[in-house]
């Protein structure tokens, strides 16, 4: 889709779930109708521009995908030499189109607990986001072939688990119903899940020469807010997308006109999406005060803290102890230690923190870890360490496969070094 105008690829991304719902409902057979969907979506793509988008434009591609996925499967009729069988289980006349937005089922089909973490980020954005094979590469940074294949082993998984989340009794064709009610909560977390792996990974890259990936976090946000017009009344749901807002409010002052990373305390605030920074924060005001509280709210919370500072000396760090507190209760992990560390060590000084690092650190998940030795140095050089310091950040550089990362951290090093490459006593 990148030969099409940005309001082209911007219609066509909006309709292609529902387009692709509408085939599985009429045809059955996941991997074949999101083959077609896509072949219909590149051909949109490359004469919308030119021809101009038509009347119906979701009629169109239902009708070029169910011409395509019509071809597909004689061709592999042909293949199997089955056309006497092929006679008897030729498709029915099309259906009208069902008034239904199936986004959210494909979601729940695309992150199906059979599939790797891996795979489930690659099907979102193909199925639900309409990437095509070559963009997904692009956006993930790695090699097309690797994408293409986990989308064809998720397929593959998703055949044979005999994905159907119809009731028993129902015919297997009719791939595309929501999942039991007892499996939804569960589901519906890997969704959550899947959609901020996007966010993350485009927010900031964990390899390669850029620090952000634009397209995902673009396509991260657009897809929670689907998931939110779908789910209005769900506190996670509205806590990820204002986390995602507030956070990438900071995108335009993260890095400076070369592409190097510029720290939180460093940025220009007023480079900061001031728009993004009032919906966020009215978002998670809401829905604290309405929902019960889980992870993404407070995370969200904690982002709406730094977002409201007008200078990083500003910034209430005992409110953000307390959430990083409570955070630490309903979803401890390795992350959620290091934020709360820093907490501690802003609000009860740098020994403090150094402290509570020294015995995270021993987490296996941690072991080796640069964002450990990064947080080390910091507090390390906050405290007067400035020798120690240095070799950590020069540790963590050695550590991290993010180049503007790397970059910083060694500037960092060179900065406290000095000119002679001493860390001043």
């Amino acid at each position: 889709m990148s030969l099409a105008t940005p309001e082209v690829e911007g219609l066509l991304r909006e309709l292609a779930p529902q387009v692709l719902g509408i085939l599985i409902r009429r045809h059955g057979e996941f991997e074949t109708s999101e083959d077609a969907v896509q072949e219909a979506l590149l051909a949109a793509a490359l004469q919308w521009p030119a021809e101009g988008v038509p009347a119906n434009p979701k009629g169109w591609l239902i009708t070029v995908a169910s011409r395509r996925r019509l071809e597909l499967w004689r061709s592999e009729v042909a293949r199997r030499r089955r056309e006497q069988a092929a006679a008897r289980l030729a498709p029915p006349a099309p259906e009208p189109a069902p008034a239904v937005d199936d986004t959210l089922t494909l979601l729940f089909l695309c992150c199906h607990p059979a599939l790797t973490p891996a795979s489930q980020v690659a099907l979102t954005l193909r199925a639900v986001g309409g990437l095509r094979t070559a963009e997904i590469a692009r956006a993930l940074l790695v090699p097309e072939p690797t994408v293409a294949q986990r989308i064809s082993r998720a397929k593959q998984r998703i055949r044979a688990s005999g994905a159907d989340f119809g009731d028993a009794g129902e015919p297997k064709r009719h791939l595309l119903r929501m999942p039991p009610p007892a499996e939804r909560p569960q589901r519906l977390a890997a969704v959550r899940q899947v959609l901020y792996l996007i966010f993350n990974e485009g927010y900031t890259a964990s390899s390669g020469s850029s620090l952000h990936r634009v397209e995902l976090t673009g396509e991260a946000i657009r897809l929670t807010r689907q998931l939110r017009d779908r789910l209005p009344g769900d506190g996670e749901v509205a806590g990820l997308l204002a986390l995602m807002l507030l956070t990438d409010a900071r995108r335009p002052a993260r890095t400076r006109p070369d592409g190097a990373l510029v720290p939180l305390a460093e940025q220009d605030r007023g480079r900061w999406d001031a728009r993004a920074i009032a919906e966020g924060t009215a978002l998670i005001a809401e829905t604290l005060a309405t929902a019960p509280i889980g992870p993404y709210q407070l995370q969200a919370a904690i982002a709406a803290v730094h977002d409201e500072a007008a200078r990083a000396e500003d910034t209430d760090w005992r409110q953000i102890l307390t959430l990083y507190e409570l955070l630490r209760t309903l979803a401890p992990g390795p992350m959620v230690t290091l934020g709360w560390v820093v907490a501690v060590a802003m609000v009860h000084g740098p020994h403090a923190g150094l402290d509570r690092l020294a015995a995270a650190a021993a987490d296996p998940a941690l072991a080796g870890h640069h964002r450990v030795d990064a947080v080390r140095a910091h507090l390390l050089d906050l405290a007067g360490d400035h020798r120690a310091a240095v070799d950590q950040y020069r540790l963590a550089a050695r550590r991290t496969l993010s180049l503007p990362e790397r970059h910083y951290l060694e500037s960092r090093a060179d900065e406290l070094a000095g000119p002679a490459g001493q860390s001043p006593t």
